[in-house]
């Protein structure tokens, strides 16, 4: 595949963006395993926690299986916190970012603030207000999210939790992240 040539986007042509594009379809077909590897990296990182990062997303996303969830909810319960060991005072974000294009857009506006609504538990331990989620209480997904951590996220750092494992989610990840032709 030849390489385009321009040196600003002011100077591209139509068929170097056309080139440009077989190769995104390429980069696409990699997203899968790149987020699995991501959340491998979890797995090291305690953070001073009962268990380790990939295991609270595990007992996440494994509760919410457990409780019915469709798959994009799972799929969301898994990531919501991947960008922990990369940004961990903006995580939600790195999370909504990585799911935005392939869920619904009450499942990413969970995803981006489950943050500020997690802070309800223990931000009053470290002198924060555990009440900053309410800024969003005009939110039709203000109770969607509400519930998130409430039945999921908050209780996710079980050390006698049986979630399920990372290979166990593999196909979900697959499936959600495949390339689609545009």
């Amino acid at each position: 595949m030849a390489r385009a040539t321009f040196k600003s986007f002011q100077e591209s042509t139509k068929e170097e963006w056309a080139d440009i594009m077989v190769c995104l379809q390429e980069t696409q077909s990699h997203v899968a395993d790149r987020v699995l590897e991501q959340l491998r990296m979890l797995e090291s990182d305690f953070g001073g926690f009962p268990v380790n990062r990939l295991e609270h997303c595990l007992q996440t996303a494994s509760r919410a299986e457990r409780d019915g969830r469709d798959d994009e909810y799972v799929l969301c319960a898994l990531l919501h916190d991947i960008g922990d060991n990369l940004a961990p005072f903006n995580h939600p974000d790195i999370a909504a970012g990585i799911v935005k294009p392939i869920v619904s857009e009450k499942n990413w506006w969970m995803t981006k603030h489950h943050g500020i609504f997690q802070g309800y538990y223990f931000w009053h331990h470290i002198g924060l207000d555990r009440n900053a989620r309410d800024a969003h209480a005009d939110s039709p997904f203000y109770g969607y999210t509400e519930e998130f951590c409430a039945l999921y996220d908050s209780v996710a750092f079980d050390t006698d939790y049986q979630s399920f494992d990372l290979a166990h989610y593999e196909p979900l990840v697959r499936e959600a992240f495949k390339p689609k032709m545009r």
